[in-house]
């Protein structure tokens, strides 16, 4: 009636592979891990103490359980201990949660680039990749870090300019009270402050020491014991709080209290579907064929100024940068096109305003300089009136990673009767404007790119490139917040990140292709 069951004997086969398909996600994971050089583990073990657990096994580990949705180490040693893949990967070892976060977090900080790199090569050997189409995006992604605490760069500068004048302030009372006795006291008063801005913690401490030991001296004087009170106890301390705060934002606007790395950025969904700031980092991958070439961490919430970091970082790892670079208009800025046009990379990067530049509206605006014609032999732009703007000066302005943009200004002489000219400035005088031809030149270079075939193909090919994978890894695998924190252990989680979702799109590929050579 029934077919046999029962849990008191033994069975057989005991080998845990053969409960596991042929062509199984864990078999690639194994077999991609076991291709790898074991020297590239050397620098992370320096020998000495107990023997530790084998690099490539938790290595394995972690790959699979990234692309099975577990990020938690304790979830990944209970997997370790009840799911059968994960004690095939193991050897039925089983490392505690401690020495899998350990590893993954600590020990792979100077080896997880060169794995992926490995795995890279293996895919270029198999023909998966090319490096030739460089797709560029970026998206963010919420630290684990607390959304309420927060310090915010503008606010510390305010307080510190609020106490230094304070400090100031209390100064001046001293040496008005004491004036004729400081006059007595012959080359013994107070050093000067210099500068309300230039008053430093330093510079603070030494002048309380002075009146500390003056206040040896005089114990009896009420208002200096009272000054020195208020300097060690309250205005001191602030001022070296503010300059840490100072120290740690850097050129950010601001930072999290529990992660010091993370900045605030404006996420696309949020917690409460209100569009609120929440601490997080910028992650920029690039593409090709869906499989992550290259990846990089970032504390600026903007795409612009990541491009070039980005692509050295991508230049050390694989000995080389990919012959185009794909992306969107959030690259598209004069440094980055004089960057790639050094580099020798073609550029496939929209700019700014490329998409409002084809409608209707803009090409009917007299005002825009893009809708004049420009004669480079006069060096002169001649409005829609007709009038001629001609040369007058040259200025110079530098990014905040000091590129230099170098502007021509023109000015027009008679635009006092022009019929147009409401509808061209508002300006009192005549019409100036300023302009940055090596920009222009870009801007023409990217729209004969665009409009060629090959061009426009990337560009709709970059929509559902990197834009698939975010999809990949924050809906379908459901990372949505980092589980570590600091910016070196953020970047190594992104690395294991990328190695799973390059392993499941290698499996896919290949199931894919059996089906097709059977078929």
């Amino acid at each position: 009636m029934y077919i046999q069951y029962t849990m008191d004997q033994l069975c057989l086969p005991m080998d845990l592979e053969e409960d596991i398909p042929e062509n199984h996600l864990v078999r690639v994971v194994n077999a991609a891990v076991n291709r790898l050089d074991d020297k590239i583990f050397a620098t992370a073990y320096p020998g000495g103490g107990r023997d530790s657990y084998h690099p490539k096994m938790l290595t394995k580990v972690i790959i699979y359980a990234y692309t099975q949705r577990i990020y938690s180490s304790r979830q990944i040693a209970k997997a370790i201990r009840e799911n059968i893949m994960f004690m095939w990967l193991a050897g039925r070892q089983r490392p505690d949660f401690r020495t899998i976060n350990r590893f993954r977090s600590e020990r792979m900080k100077d080896v997880l680039e060169l794995v992926f790199t490995g795995v890279l090569q293996m895919l270029a050997d198999a023909n998966y990749v090319q490096l030739d189409h460089y797709f560029l995006d970026g998206t963010k992604i919420e630290a684990n870090a607390n959304r309420y605490t927060f310090v915010w760069g503008k606010a510390v500068v305010k307080h510190k300019a609020k106490l230094q004048e304070k400090v100031h302030t209390l100064f001046e009372t001293i040496e008005m009270g004491e004036q004729q006795e400081e006059q007595k006291q012959q080359g013994r008063d107070l050093p000067e402050l210099g500068e309300v801005s230039s008053l430093t913690s330093q510079k603070l401490e030494q002048i309380t020491r002075q009146l500390e030991a003056k206040l040896q001296e005089t114990p009896k004087d009420k208002p200096l014991k009272k000054t020195v009170r208020a300097l060690r106890k309250d205005l001191l301390p602030r001022l070296q709080k503010y300059e840490q705060q100072q120290e740690i934002l850097g050129e950010r606007n601001s930072y999290s209290k529990t992660d010091s790395d993370a900045t605030f950025m404006r996420m696309k969904e949020d917690h409460m579907q209100n569009g609120q700031l929440k601490p997080g980092y910028n992650v920029q991958i690039g593409t090709e064929n869906q499989f992550i070439v290259g990846y990089s961490l970032h504390q600026r919430p903007t795409d612009t100024r990541t491009l070039k970091p980005h692509l050295e970082k991508v230049k050390a790892q694989l000995g080389r940068l990919p012959g185009t670079v794909i992306a969107d208009a959030g690259y598209g800025s004069e440094e980055n096109y004089a960057y790639l046009e050094d580099e020798q990379v073609e550029a496939v990067v929209k700019y700014g305003t490329y998409h409002k530049e084809k409608s209707k509206a803009w090409q009917m605006d007299i005002s825009k300089v893009d809708n004049w014609e420009y004669d480079e032999k006069t060096d002169t732009w001649t409005c829609a009136a007709g009038q001629e703007l001609t040369f007058f000066r040259e200025s110079l302005e530098k990014t905040e990673s000091r590129f230099e943009i170098h502007k021509r200004h023109y000015r027009s002489t008679h635009c006092e009767d022009c019929p147009l000219k409401s509808s061209c400035t508002k300006a009192i005088g005549n019409r100036e404007i300023q302009v940055s031809l090596a920009y222009l030149r870009y801007k023409k270079q990217i729209r004969e790119k665009l409009a060629s075939e090959e061009g426009y193909n990337l560009s709709v090919r970059r929509m559902h490139e990197p834009e698939s994978v975010f999809g990949q890894i924050k809906n379908n695998r459901g990372f949505r917040r980092f589980l570590l924190r600091g910016l070196s252990k953020v970047s190594l989680e992104v690395g294991w990140l990328c190695l799973a979702h390059n392993l499941l799109k290698q499996a896919a590929l290949s199931q894919q292709r059996e089906r097709t050579s059977q078929a």
